[in-house]
């Protein structure tokens, strides 16, 4: 399975490397330390070989707590009366074993045995049984690795350390990339970038160029295009009227009333596109402080009567007296088009509640309806243009969020929707936040 993650092939293949390399070193570190131990081993038994071979030593000093794996067995090869049995159960070693360091079968265990021939032409061995000096080999060559072993992990936690600080300015590019607005595309800031990055974010910035190079065409295209249409549609909208004072049959009236509706849509998405192409750029310039409870009152007084004529209970849960920062006549677009789309898809006999109420430094309006809510596959596209939903009702332009989005960030604040459950569901909740005018600086 290949590993996607950049941090974890790092980290894979630091690993990887780290614990082959430990591996290695350790088992190295270890078989010189098990020889250098039978080494030493070797050596005492040559010392104490070469005492017991001048001072017909028999045996040796049990003073203290000796280990019994560290003991070194004292036999005479030729011995004389009086001379005691060896230690043990153990057998007498053959007389004619050659003198120097050797390796023989005594009994059912290896020896280690090194034979001397005294001056006198007595001969002396002394020695030790292999396993227990390999498990004193081994214990000392163990502890020459565990500091090893220790180390290791200790390599691998501060690899991954380092690794994650090494790919932080990643992770906050990344972030940055992803709270970026649509309609906000300033370019990356550079300070701090390592320079590895560098020409990664200058790709990125020349690409948000570009985009928003596209972007400006794109809204001067749909601007430039609704304004020109604005014109023949008034001027049919003046024809409309004088054929009304013509006398036109039945039919013809009905006809009529066919086109008036057709090109009443046809001016409203005139305007909904102006609108969009208005507020889809970033609003640079100072905006004023707004009664923002005074504009939702005022938008609620004019709908009222489209939500009696549809038999919806429109009115406030909440209303408090707050100011927020925003172009009034935007303001006033946002909450009309929030309470027009709740009341299009709220059915008769249904409610439409609005509260305005502040929290804290944050302004927030909520419109909640009774309708079927959107889809949860389809929430996260109902603010593209043009996209109305399954569950769209009437004969809207599939604009109207997409200009609440525009003009909540052109404000400098957001949206959210969210579908309301059980027990207060089904409906739809749609809340913007704004921030808040402090009471000094509105009253200012």
């Amino acid at each position: 399975m290949l590993i996607s993650s950049l941090r974890g092939r790092l980290f894979a293949g630091l690993t990887v490397f780290i614990v082959g390399t430990g591996v290695a070193a350790g088992y190295l570190a270890f078989r010189w330390a098990f020889e250098e131990a039978i080494e030493l081993q070797d050596a005492i038994l040559l010392q104490v070989g070469s005492l017991a071979s001048k001072s017909h030593l028999t045996d040796l000093p049990a003073e203290g707590s000796i280990d019994g794996e560290a003991r070194v067995v004292i036999d005479e090869l030729t011995p004389r009366p009086g001379d005691p049995a060896p230690a043990g159960s153990l057998p007498r070693l053959p007389q004619d074993l050659p003198d120097g360091l050797q390796t023989i079968k005594r009994g059912a265990e290896q020896w280690r045995i090194l034979v001397r021939t005294r001056k006198d032409g007595s001969r002396v061995a002394v020695g030790q049984p292999t396993a227990n000096r390999d498990e004193v080999a081994q214990d000392s060559a163990l502890r020459t690795v565990v500091p090893l072993g220790l180390l290791v992990p200790g390599l691998m936690l501060l690899i991954g350390i380092v690794i994650d600080r090494s790919l932080r300015p990643l992770s906050k590019l990344a972030e940055r990339l992803d709270a970026k607005q649509s309609a906000h595309l300033e370019k990356l800031p550079t300070d701090g970038i390592p320079k590895e990055l560098l020409p990664f974010v200058a790709s990125i910035n020349r690409l948000l160029d570009r985009i928003g190079t596209m972007f400006d065409k794109q809204r001067r295209f749909v601007a430039d295009a609704a304004h020109e249409l604005r014109s023949p549609i008034t001027a049919l909208s003046v024809q409309v009227e004088n054929l009304e004072r013509a006398g036109l049959s039945e039919d013809g009236r009905v006809r009529l009333e066919s086109l008036k509706a057709g090109i009443r849509r046809t001016a409203h998405l005139l305007e909904q596109l102006l609108a969009l192409a208005r507020y889809d750029a970033d609003a640079d310039a100072e905006m004023p402080d707004s009664e923002f409870d005074r504009i939702v009152k005022e938008i609620v007084a004019d709908l009222l009567p489209v939500a009696q004529e549809r038999s919806i209970d429109l009115g406030f849960a909440r209303i408090e007296n707050v100011s927020v920062r925003g172009d009034p006549v935007a303001l006033a677009m946002l909450v009309r088009n929030l309470i027009d789309n709740a009341l299009r898809h709220t059915p008769a006999g249904g409610r439409v509640d609005v509260s305005l109420f502040r929290q804290g430094e944050a302004v927030t309006l909520q419109v909640v309806d009774t309708g079927p809510g959107i889809l949860d596959a389809e929430i996260d596209r109902i603010f593209e243009p043009f996209f109305r939903g399954s569950r769209s009702r009437g004969d809207g332009t599939g604009l109207g969020l997409s200009i609440v989005r525009r003009i909540a960030e052109w404000c400098h604040g957001s949206i959210r929707l969210e579908n309301v459950g059980p027990p207060d569901g089904p409906g739809l909740s749609a809340c913007v936040t704004f921030t808040a005018v402090s009471e000094t600086t509105s009253q200012a």
